[in-house]
């Protein structure tokens, strides 16, 4: 009767990589009990914040997608934004229902993108960036024209998403709860989609375009692809902003917005979902925090922020743990390996050795 055995070196490798999935598992646990207590426990002002980095992770999730993951420039992402909050709230104002007007919200974006990806994804570099830098630029003076759908100037005001009688919750609750489902379901959709065979697509061609030629992958179908996939994660993260702030106007589509949510994702890191939601941190809560020491240099502050993670962790956030477990490592590990004993008396022995050794063998 045959047995079989695992060898050392196999049971030494599967059980640290079990030990990490276990890790893994308990942490995204703990997670999900935090997003789903944090609400109870915190006050409407709270929950804004934490409402408004569900709203900004889809918004950076989708600029990710489309730079950090394809290697491509994008600098009209408020644009998308801003055009999901504006249909939005053109939709409940006319009592469509929340499903279809999220869905239009999806939709919109993602063909108006595609549309600007056809005709910009075979150029690169500055000229892309300068196609990408017109979207928010002729979208604000667009939106102040039709005022008649948008509110003009003056924005639109929409008060909906209350929370139901046997919620038993706060409006502000329920819309927490709302956002933060949705941003769950599209981290978790990018998250399979960018570990699957379209991920490896865009790693071809942001590492070598003519490679991805070679192995068949068509390097302007795949930044068409990113580019619609960016724009409709930007059309949802405008609904959930209308859900979180209730309100919209011009200054949604702004070109700032579309620089803070780039420099976002760069401090969070680059093609990584986990990045993302820190960058979606960062966009969020730095400005509050930064305001409340001093309302006059918030911008500077920030600033000063930025240019402190860029320096001492240019690959984000999101390397703060391995560059810890380095430092840690490298001051348990001996600065200079254990010198040898090299006297004179030892030089000898070792040097005669051998002739000894001889000597026995011709004796």
């Amino acid at each position: 009767m045959a047995t079989s055995t695992a060898s050392p070196a196999t049971t030494s490798t599967t059980a640290p990589r079990a030990t990490s999935r276990w890790k893994g598992v308990a942490l995204v646990g703990v997670l999900a009990i935090a997003l789903v207590v944090a609400p109870l426990v915190s006050s409407p002002y709270v929950n804004y914040q934490l409402s408004s980095i569900a709203v900004f992770a889809v918004a950076i999730l989708g600029l990710n997608i489309v730079m950090g993951y394809t290697g491509q420039v994008s600098l009209g992402q408020s644009a998308f934004l801003g055009l999901g909050a504006y249909i939005a709230a053109y939709g409940i104002l006319h009592d469509w229902p929340g499903p279809l007007t999220l869905l239009l919200c999806a939709v919109v974006p993602a063909v108006v993108g595609m549309l600007v990806a056809l005709a910009a994804a075979r150029l690169r570099g500055l000229a892309l960036a300068m196609i990408t830098l017109a979207l928010p630029i002729v979208g604000v003076p667009l939106a102040r024209r039709f005022d008649e759908f948008t509110g003009g100037s003056q924005g639109q005001v929409v008060s909906w998403l209350r929370a139901p009688e046997s919620s038993g919750l706060a409006n502000d609750q329920w819309r927490y709860y709302v956002v933060v489902l949705i941003a769950v379901v599209a981290f978790a959709l990018a998250r399979n989609l960018v570990r699957g065979r379209i991920g490896r697509s865009f790693a071809i061609v942001k590492e070598n375009e003519a490679v991805a030629l070679s192995m068949g992958v068509s390097p302007y179908r795949t930044k068409v692809l990113a580019f619609t996939i960016a724009s409709l994660l930007g059309g949802v993260s405008g609904f959930m902003y209308l859900a979180v702030v209730q309100y919209t106007s011009p200054e949604t589509l702004v070109f700032a917005t579309s620089i803070n949510l780039v420099a976002a994702m760069v401090i969070g890191g680059s093609a990584s979902i986990v990045g993302t939601a820190l960058g979606a941190v960062y966009y969020v809560l730095v400005p509050v925090l930064a305001g409340q020491v001093n309302s006059s240099r918030t911008a500077l502050i920030s600033g000063v922020v930025l240019l402190a993670v860029l320096f001492l962790l240019p690959a984000g956030l999101v390397s703060l743990p391995r560059r810890l477990a380095r430092l840690r490592s490298s001051r348990r590990r001996p600065a200079h390996p254990p010198a040898h004993p090299t006297t004179s008396d030892e030089a000898a022995q070792t040097a005669s050795a051998p002739t000894a050794a001889t000597t026995d063998q011709h004796s």
